[in-house]
């Protein structure tokens, strides 16, 4: 790992200790109602969640959700152990990253929403035919170091033959929030986007969709809503709730258009064309990102294992039973079926 990044979840990890002496102070699982998850960037990567929201899933298991955007994995942990937030949606790594500082009470991995990469390889310039090869001396704008986005890219380039720190220019040093205005301003010739945006881009004219990384690094445990095993322990019911109510919407997701899809999430997304909205969920569906149930399962996660030690963020291999309690999608999806 990264010095910086060592530091930046040292610094989590001191978070987390202090505020496990308020973990006691909340209220009482018969009390809580409402939920505040925070959620790592707006995407309609996330469509199912925004679906438990808007079809009343959640509301139906007796939940209020209180959602807020928190641009970028740190910002997210940092919520999530200062008790500004119940409940983060963010990549399974973090959680690995804070479990590894030492942490008492480590964050514990509970339903999985996505199970690839979201992000898509856009390029400047329009090619009629896309080859992997053509990346090699060119400015490739990535995504920060350390999170899912890079951490896959960079795999999925290896297994192309690509070295990204030898054979690119790489560009790491711009914040999540700006790498799209970044790339759309003349940085760089390749960035990794998320959807709307890489389609917004391709209508604008401002880069072109040549290769998608969620295809390309497999199937993980790529973005998982999470919670401190504290607040788990005195929440359960709430836990198994919010569980309940996002495989409901997993399963509506799964069996509904993407038409139908882009107009139940359309109030998260007002400014983005409808066409935009529906081809988005399309790519999403048809690369099967989506999870179509909340279990985090063993292969998955030995896979973002691998895809971490590839990218030299890794100090050792954290199992999957260490991080990730499985009973409440077990139980969802069995009292649901």
């Amino acid at each position: 790992m990264s010095r910086r990044r060592r530091l930046a979840f040292a610094a989590l990890a001191m978070l987390l200790l202090a505020s496990a002496a308020l973990a006691g102070c909340g209220k009482k699982d018969s009390d809580t109602k409402l939920i505040r998850i925070g959620e790592v960037t707006r995407s309609l990567f996330y469509a199912p969640q925004y679906v438990a929201i808007e079809k009343g899933f959640f509301k139906d298991e007796g939940l209020d959700i209180e959602l807020t955007t928190t641009p970028g994995g740190d910002k997210t942990m940092t919520a999530l152990l200062s008790n500004v937030i119940d409940v983060a949606l963010v990549g399974s790594e973090t959680s690995i990253y804070v479990y590894q500082q030492g942490a008492d009470d480590p964050v514990i991995n509970f339903a999985q929403l996505t199970q690839t990469d979201g992000t898509f390889l856009v390029a400047r310039s329009k090619a009629d035919v896309f080859n992997w090869d053509s990346l090699k001396g060119s400015v490739f704008l990535g995504q920060r170091v350390g999170g899912m986005p890079q951490m896959a890219g960079e795999f999925a380039l290896k297994k192309h033959g690509i070295d990204p720190h030898k054979d690119l220019e790489l560009i790491q040093n711009v914040d999540f929030a700006n790498i799209a205005p970044a790339f759309a301003s003349g940085t760089g010739e390749y960035v990794q986007l998320f959807e709307p945006t890489a389609s917004i881009f391709e209508k604008e004219g401002q880069g072109y969709v040549v290769a998608s990384f969620g295809v390309e690094s497999g199937h993980l445990p790529y973005t998982v809503f999470m919670a401190k095993k504290s607040f788990i322990d005195k929440n359960k019911e709430s836990v198994q709730a919010f569980t309940n109510a996002l495989y409901k919407a997993q399963q509506w997701v799964d069996a509904h258009s993407a038409e139908e899809i882009a107009d139940a999430v359309k109030p998260y997304f007002e400014n983005v064309d409808g066409n935009i909205l529906i081809s988005s969920i399309d790519r999403y569906k048809q690369q099967g990102s989506f999870a179509t149930d909340p279990l985090v399962d063993e292969a998955e996660w030995n896979n973002l294992l691998d895809v971490m030690t590839s990218a030299g963020e890794l100090n050792k291999r954290t199992e999957h039973d260490t991080l990730v309690d499985t009973s409440f999608a077990e139980k969802a999806v069995k009292s649901t079926d």
